[in-house]
This record gives structure tokens, sequence and C-alpha cells, in this order.
């Protein structure tokens, strides 16, 4: 097996691909065998309306994967509070309010692939 990480329409996949001999491929051609189903479609990152960005950008510190978002928009928080999860080289780095305030707007999802500096979220304090 191979492990390959694939990107479409820019929502990032990581998949799995086994080679099999001409032999094994003509075993496994019958017609009873279905295609797998669909995957789920992944989340979009919310919405936000316009002028939403808080007057604080708290951003990534380095590329990694979304896995946790432990606050919404309109949330109060104070400095330090964690607000998302990021892991990176397979840590998780818990990423907090920078100051005290009122979250105006969360800039990722859940499974999305961020950039190092890349906005997480906004504050307005």
């Amino acid at each position: 097996m191979k492990n390959y990480r694939i990107t479409v329409n820019g929502v990032e996949y990581e998949v799995q691909v086994e080679e099999i001999g001409a032999e094994e491929m003509t075993q496994t051609a019958a017609p009873a065998r279905k295609a797998a189903a669909p995957a789920a479609p992944a989340k979009k990152a919310p919405a936000k309306a316009a002028g939403a960005e808080g007057n604080v950008k708290v951003t990534s510190p380095m590329p990694g994967k979304i896995v946790a978002i432990k606050a919404n928009v309109g949330d109060t928080v104070k400095k330090g509070d964690v607000v998302v999860v990021l892991e990176a080289m397979k840590m998780e780095n818990e990423i907090g309010a920078t100051e005290d305030g009122v979250i105006a707007s969360v800039n990722v999802a859940n499974g999305d692939m961020v950039e190092s500096g890349a906005v997480l979220f906004t504050l307005n304090n």
C-alpha cells in the first residue's frame, strides 16, 4: 500500500492505493463487483458576512490540519483560552486567544488544511 495526499477543489484527502498484478486484475474485474460509495462531501469553511472580521487577527503559527474548533462566533474569551486545535507533525497545538475579547469570525472548519500565517479566527476587543 502507498499513501497519497490529493487535493480536489481545494479539499485535501488522504488515500491509500494498492498495486495489483495483471492476473489479480482479471480475477477482480467480475461484473458483480460494485463501485465504492462516494465519500461524504467535506465541510466547507463557515460563511462570513461582509465586515464580520474582528480587529484582532489570530494566525496559524505553522502549516497543519484543523482538528477541533472550541469556540463559536459571539463567544467571549479570555487571553489564552483555546479557540482552535491545529495538528502539525503528529502533534496537537492549541491556538488560543491572544487577548480578551469576543470571537468575531472563525475562518476555518474541522479538517481544513492551513498554511503558516493563515487567519484562523478574529476577535473584537
